[in-house]
């Protein structure tokens, strides 16, 4: 059954710039390349008129998981990550972003939301972490979206680091 997720975070940042980030491919190649993570590469970027959609390939070494993960997924367990962003509307953009892990029955999805003023915002997200493994999914299931969490939490710090640093 599949586990709901929620986030929310505040951005010291003005709306327009917080997407302005978002949408741009640098923003990506920096935040892989800084929290990605061993062997994290983005798979690709396409950004167009405000909009972008990413594809990232993260893992997570076989010695830093779980006995409930290892025990049906032996090696690092490859992340496959996507993100988009739609145009900025007023003071809002939404977006989607998923995860699947290679070779395993476990997928993240759901919906993001950027919503400020011209002094900060709010980025958030609600979905799902779904793992189809009898008897241990649902524990596998709390361990996804706890680490889910604390790397968007992670990239949500990245972010406005970045904007001060790029977009001031």
């Amino acid at each position: 059954m599949p586990r709901p997720i929620a986030h929310s975070a505040s951005v010291p940042a003005p709306v327009d710039k917080v997407h302005a980030a978002l949408v741009s491919e640098q923003y990506w190649k920096d935040r892989i390349e800084e929290i990605g993570g061993p062997s994290a590469r983005l798979v690709s970027v396409h950004a167009i008129n405000g909009t972008i959609s990413v594809v990232m390939s993260q893992s997570i070494p076989e010695e830093e998981l779980p006995a409930a993960v290892t025990a049906f997924k032996k090696g690092p367990l490859v992340i496959e990550r996507t993100e988009s962003w739609g145009p900025l509307g007023g003071n809002r953009a939404e977006g989607k972003f998923g995860a699947t892990v290679e070779g395993a029955p476990a997928s993240v999805s759901g919906a993001t939301l950027l919503e400020g003023s011209a002094e900060a915002s709010t980025m958030s997200l609600s979905g799902t972490t779904e793992v189809k493994v009898p008897i241990f999914g649902g524990k596998i299931e709390a361990m996804i979206s706890e680490q889910v969490l604390s790397l968007i939490d992670n990239e949500h710090g990245f972010t406005a680091k970045w904007i001060a640093e790029n977009l001031s």
